[in-house]
């Protein structure tokens, strides 16, 4: 496990475009965090770094944004609005846990608990990553190393 402390906004998109430049086809992030902890912040440094130009938001009304145009495809996935992980399974999102690109997902702490034991699916990493907020603009972002 490594630890990265952001002391703003700007620092976590740094954190998540090197995680972006080293992501593989395959790689699935797992994001847990309070709400306004930087998952979305992480996820457009990501975005960047896999060479994506379009703005990132959070797809929480839609539960899943797709973004093309960098050298992988980027899926985002939000599980706010769902409760179980029979909801989840409903939504038909358990495709975008092996994906043909790189998959993050916000609320990841609501998927089914033997995905939280997965370490590394047929096609690539699974990373788990934690956003604690520890100051107005400061966060503690825990998360297994990439490739571990």
């Amino acid at each position: 496990m490594a630890t990265f402390i952001s002391h703003n906004p700007a620092e976590t998109e740094s954190l998540g475009e090197i995680w972006g430049r080293m992501a593989q086809r395959g790689c699935v992030i797992a994001l847990s965090g309070d709400l306004g902890a930087g998952k979305t912040q992480l996820v457009k440094g990501l975005a960047r770094g896999l060479g994506i130009a379009a703005c990132v938001h959070s797809p929480t009304f839609t539960l899943v944004n797709e973004y093309d145009g960098g050298h992988l495809r980027l899926f985002h996935l939000d599980l706010y609005r769902l409760e179980t992980p029979e909801q989840i399974t409903t939504a038909g999102l358990e495709e975008f846990l092996q994906p043909d690109g790189v998959t993050v997902i916000e609320w990841a702490e609501r998927l089914n608990p033997e995905f939280k034991s997965q370490k590394q699916g047929k096609s690539g990493w699974t990373i788990f990553a934690k956003i604690e907020i520890t100051g107005e603009t400061e966060r503690r972002i825990i998360y297994d190393n990439f490739g571990a």
